[in-house]
């Protein structure tokens, strides 16, 4: 047999993914996966069951429907504070996934650099090997996960093509600051590089933090390619539908990749989407309301249980130090919490570029019974420490 593509070489398997299989097979609570357990609103629901039955069952226009693109437009443009066209700005992609991937592949080629903050969720850096590109990774400092200027200077004069920004982030829950959005800005446009972004959690942000859309600022539209999904705002993440927003230019390139990729996003789907984009705005209040009620149940179980973590600003995501139990491998770890306590996490040196096996990230985008059964779970550690 002939030899397999030695791009697999630099691929590590996806620990998310073995985590959740784990805690399939032996009955652990996963907090491995961001997916919600609760179902996503009842006028999507029923409105995905109208578009079935209303004939939307073939091959959308490849750029998205045009009742999902108009609705997209105008909901972004109310929280962007842009005028977001839907024919000219939006490409809409089978979920983020290929909205980041689209996006790279649209503006990076083989030996371009490309700058990933670290820790960093784990398909950006295949994502640019993928591409033919070389990662620089830049550390987000503890405990705080701040950039240092200079570091990211650094990284730029190295001729980075591209830079990518996960914000709120997953897996550390940091929003950026202004202050920090506007250091990225004025590299980026002073090195002449891309952003792409990852806001998938934009509606999801505890006060007092705010995010704000790089993309906003002062000359970054013309640079930036804006990736999110509908996947965490509305609960759907099995929908699989996401987009990319972006200057005329750049979205005729990420179109020209998009119909080979995948040709379209679900076309039934979509149009049942338009419902939620037309939420009243009290609608990502209560998200919020319900995400930092989420957020403060999970938070004070592990106070209780004696696990240091950091406090999520945005997404919903906690990182747990698990120093204290005398584990050397992370994945150890997490190994041995979902089969002895029937808790399943993901080992923090699956995020990071640096050498760092100390900490665990878990999801609380789950239901608060469900909180609250893997608090109790967790609280049995106590014993341990």
């Amino acid at each position: 047999m002939p030899s397999l593509a030695s791009r697999l070489n630099s691929f590590p398997e996806s620990a998310i993914s073995e985590m959740s299989l784990l805690a399939a097979q032996c009955g652990a609570i996963n907090l491995a996966s961001g997916f919600p357990d609760f179902d996503p609103p009842a006028a999507l629901l029923e409105a995905a069951v109208d578009a079935l039955r209303s004939g939307f069952n073939q091959y959308p226009d490849s750029s998205g429907s045009p009742r999902f693109r108009q609705a997209l437009a105008a909901k972004q443009s109310r929280w962007m504070g842009l005028e977001i066209d839907p024919d000219a700005h939006i490409t809409v992609t089978c979920g983020g996934t290929e909205a980041m991937l689209a996006s790279l592949m649209a503006v990076c080629g083989s030996g371009d650099k490309v700058i990933v903050f670290s820790p960093f969720y784990e398909n950006y850096g295949i994502g640019s090997i993928l591409c033919g590109g070389e990662p620089l990774y830049v550390s987000l400092h503890l405990p705080d996960f701040t950039f240092d200027p200079d570091e990211l200077r650094r990284a730029f004069r190295q001729g980075a093509k591209a830079l990518i920004l996960c914000n709120p982030s997953n897996p550390t829950g940091k929003v950026f600051t202004l202050a920090e959005l506007s250091v990225i800005a004025g590299l980026a446009q002073e090195y002449d590089a891309f952003v792409i972004t990852d806001e998938v959690y934009e509606h999801i942000v505890y006060d007092p933090h705010h995010h704000t859309y790089i993309a906003s600022l002062p000359g970054m539209f013309e640079r930036t390619l804006s990736c999110s999904s509908l996947s965490k705002t509305y609960a759907i993440t099995g929908w699989r539908l996401g987009y990319i927003i972006a200057p005329p230019l750049l979205t005729e390139a990420v179109r020209k990749l998009h119909v080979y990729l995948t040709i379209a996003a679900p076309a039934p789907l979509q149009e049942a989407a338009a419902v939620a984009l037309d939420f009243p705005l009290e609608y990502y209040h209560q998200l919020r309301l319900d995400y930092t009620r989420r957020r403060d149940l999970f938070l004070e179980y592990l106070r209780r249980a004696g696990l240091k973590c950091n406090q999520p600003q945005g997404a919903h995501y906690v990182l747990v130090d698990i120093s204290p139990f005398g584990f050397s491998d992370d994945m150890e770890f997490c190994r041995w919490l979902a089969k002895e306590y029937g808790v399943a996490g993901v080992p923090g040196s699956s995020f990071f570029y640096e050498p760092v096996r100390h900490l665990m990230r878990l999801s609380f985008a789950k239901s608060e019974k469900v909180l609250k059964e893997a608090g109790e779970r967790l609280l049995r550690l106590r014993e341990q420490g």
